[in-house]
């Protein structure tokens, strides 16, 4: 059985994305190779890891990594978790990508309580977001209620395939798309 590659991008790769990716390894790593980058990696936040840890999994030994580091591997999801997507970035050479807007926290103003209770709130909103898409990829669900990517409406199946083949999604290639686009014009596909 070929697995599927799954990366799980954002701004730091210091929690939301490291709590995906703890979910994917804990549940479905037999199923999925599971990665996590972000654009200006920092330290996984040790709260964040002793919130997974509270529900018995350990992130402890995972990387913060760069977007860099995954450059020509063959990813067939590409799933972007900001808070604010006009600022998320954009991982080029996936084959099909999701969005799941969740809040960033950081910097954190407040009590190491208020903390630990909006990271348990995030945290069991990607364990059951992980678990939606799992029913997605193995074709159990027809719609990925959960969330949108690149906010179309209409979109029948919640992502964007960039490989040409849904007029219905937007094109992270064309700068002049107001949905997935980048400023970058040398992420044409056209050779």
């Amino acid at each position: 059985m070929v697995k599927s590659k799954i990366l799980f991008v954002s701004m730091r790769n210091s929690s939301r994305t490291q709590m995906a990716e703890g979910f994917c390894r804990a549940f479905y790593g037999d199923e999925v190779d599971v990665y996590s980058a972000g654009s200006d990696p920092q330290e996984i936040d040790p709260t964040t890891i002793d919130v997974m840890d509270e529900i018995g999994i350990d992130i402890s030994k995972q990387t913060s990594n760069t977007l860099m580091d995954f450059i020509g591997l063959d990813i067939d999801y590409v799933i972007m978790i900001c808070g604010n997507f006009n600022a998320c970035p954009i991982f080029i050479g996936g084959k099909k990508y999701f969005k799941k807007p969740l809040p960033d926290i950081y910097p954190f103003k407040g009590t190491e309580k208020e903390k630990i209770d909006i990271l348990r709130e995030i945290r069991d909103e990607i364990g059951d977001w992980v678990q939606e898409f799992h029913y997605y990829m193995n074709g159990e669900a027809n719609i990925l209620t959960i969330t949108d990517c690149c906010e179309l409406i209409g979109d029948d199946d919640g992502c964007c395939n960039f490989e040409g083949d849904d007029d219905s999604c937007c094109d992270i290639r064309e700068t002049n798309d107001d949905c997935c686009s980048t400023t970058d014009s040398t992420n044409d596909k056209e050779s």
